[in-house]
């Protein structure tokens, strides 16, 4: 769902879940998870596993095992960070019915849906997502916010 940003539409995006900032003990857990999607952002969330030895989500490691079923009842509004190369294996099959990615700290990532997801600080364009525009060492005018196509950080809240 898109959100205004002082008038313009752009794609929130709740990281792991997060909406008034870092949350450790919930984040990436499918209640927390749950509960962004159902005040109406879109959730980017951390996976790990495939489909015989079972999904995880977790940033640093497996916490929170869910059925893969899970991922396709919400796949309209995941951003599915694939973790390890079983689970981005297990997502590209799908096409573009997920919008998956893997990126460390590359600049730019290319998703399944064709977002660039772009890692903080670093030139926007229109299909750019802007991650986590609080680590950027020179902040992001709202100008430029605006003219991405989304912005994903655990402040989500403030940019409704």
């Amino acid at each position: 769902m898109s959100h205004s940003v002082c008038g313009e539409k752009v794609i929130l995006i709740a990281h792991r879940g997060n909406i008034h900032g870092p949350n450790i003990e919930k984040e990436n857990h499918p209640d927390y998870i749950d509960t962004a999607l159902s005040l109406g952002y879109d959730v980017e969330v951390d996976v790990r596993g495939d489909i015989t030895e079972g999904f995880y989500l977790g940033h640093d490691e497996k916490q929170y095992e869910v059925d893969p079923l899970w991922f396709f009842q919400r796949s309209a509004r995941l951003w599915i960070h694939c973790k390890d190369l079983p689970s981005l294996h297990f997502f590209l099959k799908f096409d573009k019915s997920f919008n998956s990615f893997w990126h460390q700290e590359d600049y730019y990532t290319l998703t399944t849906k064709n977002f660039i997801w772009t890692y903080p600080g670093h030139i926007l364009s229109e299909k750019s997502i802007c991650v986590m525009p609080e680590y950027a060492d020179e902040p992001y005018t709202l100008v430029t916010l605006q003219h991405c196509a989304g912005i994903c950080t655990d402040y989500v809240e403030k940019y409704k």
